[in-house]
């Protein structure tokens, strides 16, 4: 598993030399947003399809 440093080092490896720093922080945002989305996963913390379904219909 990569330190989050090795991961900031990777993302921002695959942009292209013209990125702009806007460009990073956004890669580095997404990357940060599902990191934390996969933990909230593992600790149970999610909600099923179905369940997202039913609630969008109250909508």
């Amino acid at each position: 598993m990569d330190t989050l440093k090795q991961e900031a080092i990777r993302v921002i490896s695959k942009l292209p030399e013209t990125a702009s720093i806007d460009d990073i922080m956004y890669e580095l945002y997404v990357v940060d947003k599902v990191k934390k989305g996969r933990e909230a996963v593992e600790r149970g913390e999610s909600v099923s399809s179905e369940d997202l379904k039913r609630e969008m219909q109250s909508w």
